[in-house]
C-alpha cells in the first residue's frame, strides 16, 4: 500500500515538474510553429556571411557544398523527427534522451550534453554581439554625423529586451516572436540578394582566391566550410521544437512536424543560395564577411535590412535560449531538488542572458571563434550525430542504401569537423593582433 502511494507520489511530482519546464509545458502546437521555429533556429544572422565563405571556397566547390549541404542536414533532421518516437508511447523530447535510448544513460548524456550547450550558448552569444552591432549599423546609417557610441553599450541595449523576453514559459510562449524572426530572416535576406543584383557585378571582378599562397588558400577554404556549417544549426533545438507538438497513436507528431521543417527548408533555400550566390557574383572577393556592410546604398535600404537583422535575431536567441533553459532548469528540479517557481525562473533566466551579454561584451570578436567551435560542435551535431544514432538503434543491414547514406554523411561530417577549427585556428591567430578585449 505504502509503495503504491510512493510510486503515484513521484509520478504526481513528475507530471509537475513536466508541466512547468520549458519543453514539456504545452503540447498543443500546430504545423507551422514547427516551420517558423525552425526557420528561426536555421535562417541565422550566418546567412549574410555566406558569399563570404563562397570566397574561400571558389565557385565550382562552393555551390557544390552548399546544396550537398541543404541535402545532408534535410536528411539528418528527418531521421530526427523519425527517432522522436520510435519507442511506443515514449517521446524523445530532448535531444540528450535520444542519446540516452541510443549510446546508454550515461554515455549518451556526455555525447550531446556538451556538444548542444556549445552550439546553443555559442550561438546566443554571436547573436547578442550581432544584436548590438545591427543596431550600431543602424544608427551609424541614419545618423552618419551623430557622436560614435561604443559596441558595448550597443550589446547592452540589445540585451535589455532578452531580460523580459526570457521570462516567457515555453516553446509556444515566444511563438509570435518567432513567426516574426522568420518573416524577418526572409526580408533581409531578399534585402541583401536584391540589392547586390540590382547594383550588377562589380566591374572588374576578380573570382580568384583572396590568398596569394597556396596554403593561405587551404586554410581559407577549411575556413569556408566552418562558416557553411555554422550556417545550419537548427538541429540543436528539432526534438525540443517537436515535444511541443500534440502525438497520439493513431497521428504521431512526426506528420505535422515534417510538414514544417518542410516549409521550414523550402525558405532556408530561398534565403541561402540567391545570398550567397547572387553575394559572390556581384563582388567576387571583395566581398565582406556580412553582405549588408558591402552594401552602402541606398541608405533607407541598408537601415531597414539592418533593422530586420535585430528582429530576427532577437527571436533567435530565444529559440536556442530554451533549450538551455530546460537543461538548466531540469537540473536544478530533478537533481538538485529545488521547487519549481517563479524566482527560480527569474533568477536562473536573468543569470544566464547577463551571462551571454558580458561574453559578448568582452569579447566582442566572438564569432572568430565561432568558426573553431562551429567544426567542432556544429558539425557532429548536424551532420552525423543523428546518423550514429540511426546506424546504432535501427541496425541498418550491412550495404543497404540507408547504411550506405549514413556512413557516407558520418565521413563527410568528420571531414568538416577536422578541418574547419584548423582554417579557423589560423584565422583567430592572424587576426589576433587586432582583438581588443571590451572594445
Amino acid at each position: 500500500m505504502v509503495q503504491a502511494r510512493d510510486v503515484e507520489d513521484a509520478a504526481a511530482r513528475q507530471k509537475q515538474i513536466d508541466d512547468w519546464l520549458p519543453i514539456t509545458s504545452a503540447r498543443n502546437a500546430k504545423w507551422w510553429y514547427s516551420a517558423f521555429h525552425n526557420v528561426t533556429a536555421m535562417v541565422g544572422a550566418g546567412v549574410l556571411s555566406l558569399p563570404y565563405a563562397m570566397s574561400e571556397l571558389g565557385w565550382g566547390p562552393g555551390v557544390a557544398i552548399m546544396i550537398l549541404s541543404w541535402i545532408i542536414t534535410l536528411y539528418t533532421l528527418w531521421q530526427m523527427v523519425e527517432m522522436h518516437e520510435m519507442v511506443p508511447g515514449k517521446r524523445f523530447d530532448r535531444y540528450h534522451e535520444l542519446g540516452q535510448h541510443a549510446f546508454g544513460e550515461k554515455l549518451g548524456l556526455w555525447i550531446v550534453v556538451p556538444q548542444q550547450l556549445v552550439v546553443e550558448v555559442g550561438v546566443n552569444i554571436v547573436y547578442m554581439v550581432t544584436g548590438g552591432k545591427s543596431l550600431e549599423k543602424f544608427h551609424d546609417v541614419i545618423c552618419p554625423s551623430c557622436k560614435t557610441i561604443r559596441t558595448s553599450y550597443w550589446i547592452m541595449i540589445f540585451a535589455s529586451s532578452h531580460f523580459v523576453l526570457s521570462h516567457l514559459p515555453n516553446f509556444n510562449a515566444i511563438s509570435g516572436i518567432s513567426l516574426a524572426a522568420a518573416v524577418m530572416s526572409l526580408s533581409y535576406s531578399t534585402i541583401a540578394w536584391g540589392a547586390a543584383l540590382h547594383k550588377g557585378a562589380e566591374p572588374n571582378v576578380d573570382y580568384s582566391y583572396k590568398a596569394k599562397t597556396n596554403s593561405g588558400a587551404v586554410f581559407n577554404f577549411f575556413s569556408g566550410l566552418g562558416d557553411v556549417a555554422f550556417a545550419y544549426a537548427g538541429h540543436n533545438v528539432v526534438l525540443e521544437i517537436q515535444a511541443t507538438i500534440p502525438s497520439t497513436p493513431e497521428k504521431p507528431s512526426k506528420g505535422p512536424m515534417w510538414k514544417g521543417v518542410i516549409v521550414a527548408y523550402i525558405v532556408v533555400a530561398l534565403c541561402y543560395f540567391p545570398v550567397s550566390f547572387v553575394g559572390y557574383w556581384v563582388y567576387g572577393n571583395k566581398i565582406e564577411d556580412n553582405i549588408l556592410i558591402s552594401l552602402d546604398k541606398p541608405v533607407w535600404l541598408i537601415a531597414t535590412a539592418n533593422m530586420f537583422v535585430v528582429v530576427h535575431v532577437i527571436g533567435s536567441y530565444q529559440v536556442f535560449a530554451m533549450g538551455v533553459f530546460d537543461m538548466v532548469e531540469t537540473f536544478l528540479v530533478k537533481k538538485m531538488n529545488f521547487t519549481p517557481s517563479f524566482a527560480l525562473r527569474f533568477v536562473t533566466r536573468t543569470t544566464y542572458v547577463a551571462f551571454t551579454m558580458i561574453v559578448g561584451i568582452a569579447i566582442p570578436f566572438f564569432s572568430g571563434l565561432l568558426g573553431f567551435f562551429g567544426g567542432f560542435a556544429f558539425a557532429p551535431t548536424t551532420y552525423f550525430l543523428p546518423c550514429i544514432m540511426w546506424l546504432s538503434i535501427y541496425k541498418p543491414k550491412r550495404f543497404s542504401l540507408s547504411w550506405c547514406m549514413n556512413w557516407l554523411c558520418i565521413l563527410l561530417g568528420l571531414t568538416l569537423m577536422i578541418l574547419a577549427p584548423i582554417g579557423a585556428l589560423r584565422n583567430i591567430i592572424l587576426q589576433a593582433k587586432t582583438y581588443k578585449f571590451f572594445s
